[in-house]
């Protein structure tokens, strides 16, 4: 019999239970929290089709000493935290070279190229077109040095991917987003991208269609996952879960369950925040403000800010300064209006140093797959990776070639 407990209720996780599904397989998605309540509910909402090479870690000096001195809000760090951080960090380092960043990306444009595709297919078998906006999104940019070299980055990606954008003057900037009392210099607009007005609920709605299609939607911990004399097991609050496979798509918390296994998997944890506000007039697109390193989006709970990368140690609490960086150069921007929660959300965002998620069979354990560490792009990849990580568990040819991908590489 083929049934197999999926771990974890987000993008990656609905994604695959979804495609599993659809193969025939028996599936219970086994999470502590509703579907899309974690960190699939706390992005900007985008669906990155434009996305084709992942973040490398910047190299040039310039770059690293404005982060070191705290004068970026791309990235934020407390000192005392980076013991946690150092190994991954390094490793991530050495494959930001030129050389294997254009590897991994090769095998990230492949991935990407699918992505709306995928989630085409889910949106309207699932009902959830009201949610979505195909319009893209844009990056404002303050100066022309940066908007010239962002169109001439933009003209790169379409000669080698193909993929679509727009400049845009100030005066059309400020025509098509009227909300805006700054326009800068221009943005680009991306063309290939789609916007969610509530992450959260598009997963919800994904979870609801793997429910009507006979799926189990179980309450359970994940960390109770054991190894039985058929396959594995998990506790839920109606008693033990078991199956013949398992699936570990539990993002930034996969490495610390698969420890207890054996498995060290080097990732690095980037938190972000976000916060909505009840701004008056709001924008009609994402914007992204590219000197400031946050991105401005419509919500159905207002305006949503969210942030670039911070690392902290693994248990610290709140530290928003690149929120509050944000919200006012935000305020630059549009009237923003108050904050509708009393704290922002906070998640963390599971990159792998080789910046590609982890997709396939563990390798010592029969029946324990993974997939998860899709770093900024997991809301835009998990039904993409899924399919990948449901035809290699069924034992139909794969659609884009797994092996780089494997868990074993670590």
């Amino acid at each position: 019999m083929r049934d197999v407990l999926v771990l974890g209720a987000g993008m990656a996780g609905v994604g695959a239970a979804l495609h599993l599904q659809s193969r025939g397989w028996t599936v219970a998605l086994v999470d502590r929290s509703a579907p899309g309540s974690e960190t699939s509910y706390g992005n900007a909402g985008i669906i990155q089709g434009e996305a084709v090479e992942p973040y490398a870690m910047p190299r040039d000096l310039a770059t690293l000493f404005a982060i070191a001195l705290g004068r970026s809000n791309d990235v934020h760090y407390d000192v005392r935290a980076l013991p946690h951080h150092v190994g991954p960090l390094l490793r991530y380092w050495w494959h930001s070279s030129p050389r294997r960043h254009r590897r991994a990306s090769e095998v990230y444009a492949g991935l990407i190229a699918h992505a709306t595709a995928e989630h085409d297919a889910l949106i309207g078998e699932a009902g959830a077109a009201n949610l979505v906006d195909r319009g893209g999104f844009r990056i404002l940019y303050r100066t022309a040095r940066a908007m010239d070299a962002a169109a001439a980055a933009a003209e790169r990606l379409r000669a080698r991917y193909g993929v679509r954008s727009q400049p845009l003057s100030a005066a059309t900037l400020s025509a098509l987003e009227p909300a805006l009392k700054v326009t800068g210099e221009g943005a680009i607009h991306q063309l290939d991208a789609w916007s969610i007005r509530d992450p959260g609920r598009l997963v919800a709605a994904y979870a609801g269609l793997f429910r009507r299609r006979g799926g189990s939607l179980v309450r359970g911990e994940a960390e109770t996952l054991t190894r039985t004399a058929t396959g594995w097991a998990v506790r839920s609050a109606d008693g033990p879960v078991e199956a013949s496979a398992a699936v570990v798509a539990l993002g930034p918390w996969s490495p610390e369950l698969l420890r207890r296994f054996g498995y060290a998997f080097p990732m690095v944890r980037k938190r972000g925040y976000h916060r909505h506000w009840r701004s008056g007039r709001g924008l009609n697109l994402p914007l992204m403000d590219a000197a400031n390193g946050y991105v401005m989006a419509p919500m159905v709970q207002g305006t949503r800010i969210t942030t670039g990368a911070e690392f902290a140690a693994p248990e610290a609490g709140g530290m928003p300064v690149q929120l509050l960086r944000a919200e006012a150069a935000a305020r630059e921007l549009v009237d923003l209006g108050a904050p509708r929660e009393n704290t922002p959300w906070i998640g963390t965002r599971p990159c792998m140093p080789d910046m590609l998620p982890v997709v396939g069979e563990a390798p010592r354990h029969r029946g324990l797959w993974l997939h998860f560490g899709h770093g900024h792009q997991g809301f835009t990849l998990g039904p993409t990776t899924g399919r990948l990580l449901a035809e290699m568990m069924s034992g139909t040819p794969p659609f884009v070639a797994p092996l780089p991908l494997r868990p074993g590489r670590y």
